[in-house]
């Protein structure tokens, strides 16, 4: 799904018009971008959290030549996602929980005679 295809979709599900629809999208990344601009988090509960990360600098390798590189430290954007949506997109595994271990086995003690 891109941009026009999910602002149109906001438009039928809130009864706005297609171009209220495009703004209030637009509107909300840009919130995001702001808030991962100042390294805040953005958590929206039950869908997931985007978040800022410091990639550290590092040696890396040319592919076509096999030189040795050294990458700038850098940051990124990551997504971290929650459980309404972990569980929408793997709907089996939220119903069966998790396997128990097997028990241990009792430790026995030699029996004095």
């Amino acid at each position: 799904m891109r941009k026009p295809e999910l602002a149109a979709a906001i438009a039928e599900k809130a009864d706005l018009t297609k171009e209220q629809a495009n703004r209030v999208l637009n509107a909300v990344l840009e919130e995001i971008t702001n808030a991962l601009h100042k390294k805040d988090s953005v958590t929206l509960v039950g869908f997931g959290t985007f978040l800022q990360r410091h990639r550290g600098a590092r040696k890396g390798k040319n592919p076509q030549t096999g030189e040795p590189v050294q990458i700038r430290a850098s940051n990124t954007v990551a997504f971290r996602p929650g459980k309404l949506l972990k569980d929408s997109v793997n709907p089996g595994s939220a119903a069966k929980p998790a396997p128990k271990p097997a028990p241990k086995p009792k430790a026995t003690t030699p029996k004095k005679k």
